[in-house]
């Protein structure tokens, strides 16, 4: 029998369509045959975006202190016990403190072990600010609350992959960023990633340019040349399959991003336009470089139509079932790694051939 996985999800902002899209993806008996759902929020507030999608199939099991989840339930651990005043749409700051409190439980259970991987729900900026939190989103958080020295945003889908060297800055800030040093490190972190994470023996990974046409040979920026080429170069002698760096219009326009394993991306809206044109609906927001598995929807709160059961849950279905997979798939590397070193003939006889 295959491996239950205990997946940790939390509701993000309570005001908006994260519960909505969590307990719609929920709603699928095949899911619980391979993932054992784990809510972090509160049972009131769930029962209250529950009686919004209408799905009165779905059952609460409430896991206090102790308890082993249940594989058959939506298991919810209680992270509050105030009375909350829910405010569809609105930005506020309740929303972003418990979106905060519940983001921290999970962090905390993942730590211990107590669940195998990290699904989140979508955050709104201004109300996280508005509740005390100094982060742009989660992933310079979770980067701070792991002690990783460098993690890598890339959005994920079936047709392809997208990684970010800069994520939330001002576009007028990107170019005095971005160095040689950072984006090989985001090349290191993508490279394992697809070869840990996604089982991808040989990654091929595109670079792309920051300027117009990658700076038409320095006519139209010099980042290129001085900058991303080195990188570039510099990988390839480490050992990684690198090309680039590559127009952007070019390359997500064309069929040629499918020759690649990995694409990474100058900055935020040069690659989530291009991977949302191709994949809108579909996406998922990876966090490699954690020590855990960490997933997100590519959308965010939706407070528009918060409310109205009309979000779909795609996006949150396909992030549950990638954090399965990426367990899985980081188990299994393990596994091999291990049993390619027992094989290894040992010091002594290596010397005695």
């Amino acid at each position: 029998m295959a491996a239950k996985w205990k997946i940790g999800i939390t509701v993000g902002d309570i005001n908006g369509i994260g519960l909505e899209v969590i307990l719609k993806a929920l709603n699928n008996e095949y899911i619980y045959k391979e993932i054992i759902p784990i809510i972090y929020g509160n049972i009131k507030v769930a029962s209250y975006h529950k009686n919004i999608v209408q799905l009165e199939n779905l059952s609460f099991f409430v896991l206090n202190e102790g308890d082993k989840p249940r594989a058959d339930k939506i298991n919810l651990v209680n992270c509050w016990n105030d009375n909350v005043t829910i405010n569809i749409g609105k930005v506020s700051p309740e929303g972003g403190k418990y979106a905060h409190m519940s983001l921290d439980k999970a962090i905390e259970d993942i730590n211990s072990g107590f669940i195998d991987a990290l699904v989140t729900g979508p955050i709104n900026k201004q109300s996280m600010k508005l509740s005390g939190f100094h982060h742009a989103g989660h992933t310079g958080y979770l980067k701070e609350k792991a002690g990783a020295s460098d993690v890598l945003m890339m959005m994920v889908s079936n047709k392809l992959r997208v990684g970010l060297v800069t994520e939330h800055i001002a576009l007028s800030k990107v170019s005095e960023t971005i160095t040689k040093a950072l984006i090989l490190s985001k090349l290191n972190l993508m490279e394992q990633s697809l070869r840990v994470d996604f089982g991808i023996e040989k990654p091929h990974i595109a670079v792309l340019g920051l300027n117009p046409h990658a700076g038409d040979e320095g006519l139209l920026g010099s980042e290129e040349e001085e900058i991303i080429r080195p990188a570039i170069i510099e990988a390839k002698k480490n050992g990684m399959y690198v090309a680039g760096p590559f127009s952007a219009d070019g390359l997500f326009g064309s069929s040629q991003f499918s020759k690649f394993d990995g694409i990474l991306s100058m900055y935020h809206d040069q690659g989530l336009v291009g991977f949302k044109s191709i994949s809108f609906s579909e996406g998922v927001n990876f966090t490699a470089g954690l020590p855990y598995v960490r997933t997100s929807p590519d959308h965010g709160t939706g407070f528009d139509i918060a409310g109205k059961n009309l979000a779909e849950s795609n996006s949150m279905l396909h992030s549950i079932y990638l954090a399965k997979n990426t367990v899985a798939s980081r188990k299994s590397y393990d596994e091999m790694r291990v049993n390619a070193l027992k094989k290894r003939p040992k010091l002594s006889e290596e010397m005695s051939e």
